[in-house]
């Protein structure tokens, strides 16, 4: 860290009120009658409530909309054990994302206990005031020791984000990689450099998610984890190969088709990359200094696809995309656990995100560069919005599905209005424009069809159901165009004002529009050379009942 970030950290987390988070009163208090009914005598109420059917907790309280962020300073986010109090600004921090991202309210709990048993016991004890737990920064193995007990025996959801988090969001990023690379997750050969939380539930989620023992190897500090070292830790034992042709790190490279990094700075070379498959995949997740950094691997080869943790290089690996919205939709569902279907749920709604058309709020976020599917772009970016509908809705339905939600949704239109409300993306106006334009879409006439803006504008509208768009221009440049930005024209009709087969049509056209403008000057000749022209076209659409609206790039809405 530099002499001036270092500065400017601790100014930010110092200036003001210091810390990063406080609580905010949610009901009135500014009378007499407002304090006597949130404290005593009508606090009274509720507690008694409560008391006879402990689900109204949900009703009363705050239980279901708050999570405790528990740690012990023991793996504290590169920095490793440096304490429970040390580690207060992490868990502060990511009570904050909780907050901006998912509308999740947050206690950080920093618990001063390294014994797995004693810890389990402390945060079983402070359970009930919460609707959801996420873990974080604990140490292997005794994460998996705590979280495998607290999930076992809480009815609330656990997660330790260490583990899962990075999982999911790197299983969607290699999920679009492998796709990407024209290859098939059942039949590539991965290495797995590290054997900590996060690599052990990777590795794992990997595996379910297609992926073959058989074609995975992981290393760890001492190399390729061979079934014949001895003093294996469990964890470790059940990801030991078979193979004994291979020793090192660079032994297992050579042939593989990915790479994943859990580990530390800088362990990877050009020469490893070189030795890999064609169209080879490298998750470098090492944090702040990845196994190798972009410049060195970017080098090493051109037809590499990279990804690191870092946000100031393409596909960044970061957990805000993932756990604020994996809470929100369990808690919305009041679901009692974070399971296997809701994960993988999760996992394809990331996935699947990254393949729409980015909206241009998220361009603008990111210095106005168009972000499309592709080798730099296989995982949503942080602050896109539609994260927040997409995945809490996605994880809400898979915990239905699986059987452990107590609050199952059944309007989901609903839903997604409640959370797009939460968040402020939206107002209901514009979503009741919306909701009566795709109750009766209309055929749209849109004027510049080359035009990345009209192009794009007609794409979501398809997408959204709002219109039948019908692009006017260049089918060939239309099409170059969405190739080139990734824009899928199913179900979008081009029609070229200019081309032979609308002759007829231009004609047409032309005899109306002199007919009605002739004390104007108007003559047949005139109007037949304006009908090459997509604007006269698009509005002679619209004036004959050939489209119901006609939009222009420069600022025209005509209504038929």
């Amino acid at each position: 860290m530099s002499k001036d970030l270092k500065e400017q950290a601790l100014e930010y987390h110092s200036m003001g009120k210091p810390g990063k988070i406080e609580i905010v009163p949610t009901k009135p208090h500014s009378t007499q009658t407002d304090l006597g009914l949130a404290y005593t005598p009508g606090v009274a109420a509720p507690c008694l409530e409560i008391e006879k059917d402990n689900n109204l907790a949900y009703e009363y309280t705050g239980k279901g909309n708050l999570v405790a962020v528990i740690s012990n300073g023991t793996a504290v986010l590169g920095l490793g054990d440096i304490g429970a109090l040390a580690g207060k600004p992490v868990m502060e921090g990511k009570a904050l994302l909780f907050k901006i991202y998912a509308g999740i309210d947050v206690f950080d709990i920093e618990i001063n206990e390294k014994d797995p048993k004693k810890f389990i016991e402390i945060v079983k004890g402070i359970a009930p005031t919460f609707g959801g737990i996420n873990l974080e920064d604990i140490k292997a193995p005794e994460c998996f020791e705590i979280e495998d007990t607290l999930k076992e025996q809480l009815d609330i959801p656990v997660m330790h984000d260490d583990q899962h988090g990075t999982a999911i969001i790197s299983s969607a990023g290699l999920l679009n990689a492998i796709e990407v690379a024209g290859k098939n997750i059942r039949e590539v050969k991965m290495v797995v450099n590290g054997a900590g939380a996060a690599a052990c539930a990777c590795t794992r989620l990997y595996l379910s998610l297609g992926l073959k023992k058989e074609n995975l190897v992981m290393c760890d500090s001492k190399g390729v984890i061979r079934k014949d070292r001895k003093g294996l830790t469990e964890a470790k034992a059940f990801f030991a190969t078979d193979r004994t042709d291979i020793e090192t790190l660079a032994d297992a490279m050579k042939g593989a088709d990915v790479f994943v990094g859990l580990s530390k700075g800088n362990i990877l070379n050009r020469e490893m990359i070189r030795s890999m498959a064609d169209q080879p995949i490298v998750f470098a997740l090492a944090n702040p200094t990845p196994e190798i950094s972009y410049e060195e691997a970017m080098a090493s080869r051109g037809d590499l696809i990279f990804a690191t943790g870092r946000s100031d290089y393409p596909n960044q690996v970061n957990n805000v995309i993932g756990f604020p919205y994996i809470f929100r939709g369990a808690l919305d569902v009041r679901a009692t656990c974070i399971n296997e279907h809701m994960k993988h749920a999760a996992v394809r709604a990331i996935a699947a995100l990254a393949h729409q058309p980015v909206p241009d709020v998220v361009n603008i976020a990111y210095n106005a560069q168009r972000f499309t599917f592709g080798k730099e772009y296989l995982i949503p970016k942080p602050l896109d919005p539609r994260l927040l509908t997409d995945v809490s809705i996605a994880v809400a339905k898979a915990a239905i599905e699986s059987g452990v939600a107590r609050k199952p949704i059944t309007d989901w239109d609903a839903y997604y209005d409640k959370l797009r409300d939460m968040m402020g993306y939206d107002n209901k106006l514009i979503r009741q424009f919306s909701d009566t334009a795709r109750s009766n879409p209309k055929r749209v006439v849109f004027a510049e069809g080359d035009n990345l803006n009209m192009l794009k504008a007609a794409v979501q509208a398809k997408l959204e159901g709002v219109a039948h768009p019908i692009l006017l221009g260049n089918a060939e440049r239309i099409q170059m165009m969405a190739n080139k930005e990734q824009l899928d024209l199913t179900g979008i009709k081009i029609v070229n004002p200019r081309s032979p087969e609308e002759f007829e049509r231009r004609r047409k056209y032309a005899s109306i529009y002199a007919e009605e403008n002739g004390r104007n000057g108007v003559t047949f000749d005139e109007a037949r050379d304006d009908m090459f022209e997509p604007n006269h076209f698009g509005m002679m659409m619209v004036k004959t009942g050939d489209a119901d609206a006609f939009i222009t790039s420069q600022g025209y809405l005509l209504l038929g």
